[in-house]
């Protein structure tokens, strides 16, 4: 793609341009604050919430190609949206290529939202043809509940909601409650050293056995992403029976993040889940957090949700997982 080239379905004086890098991840961040006020963001969100320029160049590192992968809209020269996709394999053997756009609120109602979905699809089906995946991939899109102008875009182009997450907060650290009662004889919990990073692992993965529309998770991206300073699990001899995975946010050291709390299925409904949670809080409020997120699926047959409630957390966004067929 040359820069600045016009782009299908965009009005006169609009055009797309491919990412270039660090020039661009100050304009990225104004657009995702412009959109801000319009589409009700959470600027504390672990989900999506207001990145700084030093986060979305963390993000776009992450993606493959990210000048062919990553497309940015201008008018004179100022960026005022971009678009960006990604893919993995999920458990099933489904290939989900997701794409995000984001676009001022003063530029919308014109036609630029569809075209830069309109580049997002034709891109991911090249990508499909190129990767010999074209009978197992899907199209994703991802909406806050409060994105309106996003879902109607979404909804109108023929994608479908397949799932949702809530968000959740404990707004005060301080106010985490007492375990309430003990564990089961025989149980213990602990930190977690690096010869149970597998266990662990193991854990989180087999509790999603039966979960749709998740990601694989390889070992190695679990020891890449290693954090274990609020990681806390639960024994019975040497067999692992739940975890929880805490961490602090690395661009904002007072919000800490319950990444994980998985219990073994035929260990749950003994108080595990309560006791590793809140043994995981106290690590976080030890390590300097005032307040602590996490998210969950809204269709959980657990309702974990529940739990996270009893102990003080409370809703504050969805987040709406869209699909739509390749073809």
């Amino acid at each position: 793609m040359s820069d600045d080239t016009p782009g299908e379905g965009l009005p006169a004086g609009f055009g797309f341009r491919p990412y270039r890098g660090d020039e661009d991840h100050g304009p990225m961040a104004a657009v995702r604050l412009g959109c801000a006020d319009r589409d009700r963001v959470d600027a504390r969100s672990v989900v999506e919430g207001l990145p700084t320029a030093a986060e979305i160049a963390e993000d776009s590192a992450r993606l493959d190609e990210p000048s062919e992968n990553q497309v940015l809209v201008v008018r004179d020269r100022s960026v005022v949206g971009y678009a960006t996709i990604r893919w993995w394999q999920e458990r099933d053997g489904t290939r989900l290529y997701l794409h995000r756009g984001h676009l001022l609120p003063e530029h919308r109602d014109q036609g630029i939202g569809s075209a830069m979905l309109g580049w997002a699809e034709a891109r991911i089906r090249r990508l499909a043809a190129d990767h010999g995946t074209a009978r197992t991939a899907v199209i994703g899109a991802n909406a806050m509940a409060s994105e309106q102008d996003a879902t109607a875009l979404l909804l109108g182009a023929g994608y479908r909601p397949v799932f949702s997450l809530v968000e959740l907060e404990l707004s005060d650290l301080q106010q985490v409650p007492g375990p309430g009662s003990e564990l089961p004889a025989g149980i213990r919990t602990g930190p977690i050293g690096t010869g149970q990073y597998r266990a662990a692992w193991r854990t989180v993965v087999d509790s999603y056995a039966d979960t749709g529309f998740t990601q694989q998770w390889s070992f190695q991206d679990f020891v890449d992403t290693a954090d274990p300073a609020c990681w806390r699990a639960a024994w019975r001899g040497q067999e692992m029976l739940g975890v929880a995975l805490c961490s602090i946010r690395s661009h904002d050291r007072t919000v800490g993040e319950v990444e994980e709390l998985s219990v073994r299925t035929d260990r749950r409904r003994l108080g595990i889940g309560r006791f590793l949670l809140l043994e995981g809080l106290r690590s976080l409020r030890e390590q300097g957090a005032t307040t602590a997120r996490l998210y969950t699926g809204t269709a959980n047959p657990h309702r974990s949700y529940d739990l996270y409630e009893s102990v003080g957390f409370r809703r504050q966004n969805e987040y709406v997982r869209y699909r739509k067929p390749l073809t």
